[in-house]
């Protein structure tokens, strides 16, 4: 029986390959930091009230979870939507280093006069990584504060239609 002849494709000819349409790429990071939920313009019975235990005059702590996806076209020359290591610094130095081990509420200026509740700090999170992406898009910024309760925020046009 004859060999198969079997042929090997370069990186070149690789990278010539027809796209067939974005990746979606997720980095996630972690960090832990205490809040409180407390709108100033209402009393203290509608705070306890609507918060809860979340509205504890002392703070609480989360050990937060953010899941950062980005969306593009595989770059032809490496194969990347968004190099991983560039954008763990991304977040590292937008998000991390700025909220972890601080208390969300007093010592992040970028969430001064924000109610520190998931959502709002998706948006929060969103709005300091967008800027810092080059060519990959901002796709989705997931919060998990907790092992059942999550955030997920997909910019200002909103979630994309399946």
């Amino acid at each position: 029986m004859p060999a198969k002849h079997t042929r090997s494709i370069s990186a070149a000819e690789s990278a010539d390959s027809p796209v067939r349409g974005p990746v979606v790429v997720t980095r996630t990071v972690h960090f832990n930091a205490a809040h409180r939920l407390h709108n100033p313009a209402k009393s203290a019975r509608w705070n306890r009230d609507v918060f809860g235990p979340c509205n504890h005059a002392n703070w609480h702590g989360h050990n937060y979870v953010l899941e950062v996806s980005v969306i593009g076209v595989p770059d032809p020359e490496t194969g990347y939507v968004v190099d991983l290591g560039d954008l763990r610094d991304i977040l590292e130095r937008e998000i991390v280093s700025h909220c972890d081990h601080r208390n969300l509420n007093l010592d992040v200026d970028f969430l001064a006069g924000v109610i520190p509740s998931a959502e709002n700090l998706a948006v929060a999170f969103w709005e300091r990584i967008a800027p810092h992406l080059g060519r990959a898009r901002l796709h989705r910024v997931c919060v998990r504060e907790t092992e059942r309760n999550r955030a997920e925020y997909f910019g200002p046009s909103g979630p994309p239609e399946r």
